[in-house]
């Protein structure tokens, strides 16, 4: 990016999306500002390069083998190779080797044991990504700064091997708010505690949005049966089957991790899955001649009374750091608890399901209405 070598370039935000774009900042801006409000956790990425040879080796249907070995390991299962080998995996792994030595020394299985066999490993896993801010980060006051506080699993967790190492370069400097924030922005800057930072370039690293209103995420209204929009439907909390089709909404299709595989890191296999599911149904309306699928409302019914039976829910730890993890810190409602909830059984369990359901052709829970049989409003 040789444009910004004469620029003071400022970015908010700490998280995912600035921890990929800080190093290539850092390296060829003339003066780089991040505006920190939480530090994020570090741990090491570890990439490095693919023999040729052995990636010739492998066998067909590999990638499918690595998404069930991630998807398993990383939700506290059991495989006998960790093929992936990251630091999602080895979240996981921690917590599940403690739960099991902590029942081999006479504990009960009980959620008192889970949490504890959690908080060790955290803490073990936070010393650790603490110890490495120290051994990278050259300025110490810039080193404090960025050395999250909180438990690793409060925000989404981040790996990178250039992301600390760019706070060494000459131009980049850490405006950290505690946990403020930055105050306003004008026409030449951002001001933070109260003082004005001299800016070229803005970019806002700043995050999305979870548990907002579906329009407003998508851009665009959805309108159902009778004139219904998807933001009135969902007021009290979101309702579908499989989080794919929703009663009401014909030929409206979701895609994304809600009321199916949540609690999964690797999101882009929920998108797969959906896919594949979509794919499934459409070629089934398809070959009927049918030009609207609906789900039932029993099916819809029935599939929300499962999650909320054992629900698996996403975030809600009040002692977080504020964060969509935990809904920015407030109480978690059936509206918030609906949005964040997944299959009982896990994300695994969740994939193998939605196989063997599409699989059937059968595609229980949904109607196939030929050409004008019903209003398509």
């Amino acid at each position: 990016m040789v444009n910004l070598a004469r620029k003071r370039v400022g970015i908010i935000g700490t998280g995912a999306t600035a921890v990929q774009c800080i190093p290539h900042l850092a390296r060829d801006a003339a003066e780089l500002f991040v505006f920190q409000r939480t530090p994020s956790s570090i741990d090491v990425r570890n990439n490095r390069a693919i023999d040729p040879e052995w990636f010739a080796t492998l066998a067909p249907g590999w990638q499918q083998r690595w998404l069930t070995n991630f998807a398993t390991l990383q939700t506290g299962g059991f495989a006998d190779e960790d093929l992936v080998m990251d630091g999602w995996t080895d979240i996981s792994k921690r917590i599940r080797d403690r739960v099991v030595a902590l029942i081999g020394a006479g504990a009960e299985f009980t959620p008192e044991t889970m949490l504890r066999a959690y908080e060790d490993s955290d803490d073990e896993k936070m010393a650790e990504i603490r110890a490495r801010v120290d051994a990278v980060v050259n300025d110490p006051a810039t080193a404090a700064a960025l050395k999250p506080w909180y438990r690793q699993l409060c925000k989404r967790p981040c790996f990178h091997d250039e992301y600390l190492q760019a706070y060494n370069e000459p131009g980049a400097h850490l405006v950290d708010t505690n946990g403020q924030g930055v105050e306003r922005i004008d026409e030449t800057g951002v001001w933070a505690g109260g003082v004005h930072y001299d800016l070229d370039c803005l970019i806002f690293a700043s995050g999305f949005e979870v548990g907002t209103a579906a329009a407003r995420r998508a851009g665009f209204e959805t309108v159902g049966r009778g004139g219904e929009t998807l933001t009135d439907h969902w007021v009290q909390g979101m309702h579908s089957l499989h989080g794919m089709n929703v009663h009401g909404f014909p030929n409206l299709f979701i895609v994304g991790p809600g009321q199916g595989a949540n609690l999964i890191s690797n999101i882009t296999q929920n998108l797969t899955e959906a896919g594949s599911t979509i794919a499934s149904i459409i070629g089934h309306a398809l070959a009927l001649g049918a030009e609207q699928v609906e789900a039932t409302a029993a099916a819809e019914h029935a599939w929300i009374d499962l999650l909320e039976s054992n629900p698996r829910s996403f975030g809600g730890n009040p002692d977080c750091t504020p964060g969509y993890y935990n809904n920015e810190g407030r109480p978690m409602g059936r509206k918030e608890r609906l949005g964040a909830s997944g299959y009982p059984e896990g994300p695994v369990a969740y994939f193998s399901y939605i196989d063997a359901w599409r699989n059937t052709g059968q595609f229980e829970g949904l109607e196939f209405h030929p050409a004008g049989s019903r209003d398509p409003s």
